[in-house]
């Protein structure tokens, strides 16, 4: 079987696209995990953090399912709507379109650029939840809102959060971001536990300037990332639940990846937020693949995007210099 493959990145957080719109293929759920688990190898010629793939859809223009480099599906992926919102704006000739994700219909659309030459979309995150049970958490509250949870960490804060997958954030300082603690208790609720029994996406935060906030995240299924577009997102509305922003403004939200910004909209304890970033293309390839046996692909041609590249390059120097200067 010959498949064609679209690589794109938002914000160092790389997927491969494939396309069951413009071409005849379609998949079983155990063909969607196998492949994503042969084609997201980076030992392999391809190698991704996860697949998307671009589906037909009855109430949207296209619908967007997710799927890491584990074999699991992700219920949303922030940087991967801004790489499959550019490629059914492009296909459909539109500046604005809507996807179907597996919780909601999200909106997205062009957006001035980021940074120069640097293809911007902004893609709705919604919708947010504090109730624990959506995450699930188990902890014997409703809610968990800048507070200590002892078995991970003795003094650490955290809140808890789904968009409408979940998160787990915690501001910190410099110090305490580049410690092991993050890993540490990343690999424990991601592993057997009694907290999240589904897993969590945990993200430390740094308070860099009025305005902008650094994230690092440990993906669900996928381990620590450049970056992570719920993370970002549901981040910035913490940052802004502690006060150090306020909503209706917009927040550079900083990444190993790059950059990213929010845009929290409140409505009478009700939130929406806006994440607008970069989707680049890496390349375009096409596999010959078995799949009963899709580790055994075949890479028939890769054609790479040297130039936008290059532009992003320029953007990741910027931010990391950003960084560099602010994170102390």
């Amino acid at each position: 079987m010959k498949i064609k493959l679209t690589k794109c990145h938002g914000s160092g957080n790389d997927f491969l696209i494939i396309d069951e719109i413009s071409n005849s293929y379609t998949f079983t759920e155990e063909e969607r995990a196998n492949l994503a688990i042969a084609f997201c190898n980076r030992s392999t010629e391809l190698g991704a953090d996860g697949i998307l793939f671009v589906m037909p859809s009855k109430q949207a223009d296209a619908r967007m399912r997710v799927f890491n480099a584990d074999g699991s599906e992700a219920s949303m992926c922030g940087n991967g709507i801004r790489c499959v919102a550019r490629y059914v704006c492009e296909l459909l000739n539109v500046e604005e379109a809507v996807i179907e994700t597996m919780k909601a219909n999200l909106e997205v659309k062009n957006e001035a650029d980021i940074f120069p030459n640097i293809p911007t979309y902004l893609v709705e995150i919604s919708p947010v939840s504090f109730q624990t049970k959506d995450l699930p958490l188990h902890v014997g509250k409703e809610t968990l809102l800048n507070e200590k949870i002892e078995s991970l960490h003795p003094n650490l804060e955290f809140t808890a959060l789904a968009v409408p997958n979940p998160h787990l954030i915690t501001i910190v300082d410099k110090a305490t971001i580049e410690s092991s603690v993050q890993e540490e208790i990343s690999s424990y609720v991601n592993g057997p536990n009694e907290l999240f029994p589904d897993g969590v996406n945990v993200s430390f935060v740094s308070i860099l300037d009025k305005g902008s906030i650094y994230v690092r995240t440990y993906e669900r299924g996928v381990g620590f990332t450049n970056a992570c577009g719920t993370a970002m997102s549901a981040s910035s509305l913490v940052s802004i639940l502690n006060g150090f922003n306020k909503s209706g403004d917009y927040i550079e939200v900083y990444n190993n990846g790059g950059k990213v910004r929010c845009y929290v909209h409140e409505n009478d304890g009700n939130y929406r937020i806006d994440l607008i970033g970069n989707a680049t293309y890496v390349y375009e390839a096409f596999v010959e693949t078995d799949l009963e046996k899709p580790a055994d692909f075949v890479l028939l041609e890769k054609a790479m995007e040297e130039q936008e590249a290059i532009h992003y390059s320029k953007l990741q120097d910027a931010a990391q210099a950003y960084i560099n200067e602010k994170l102390v």
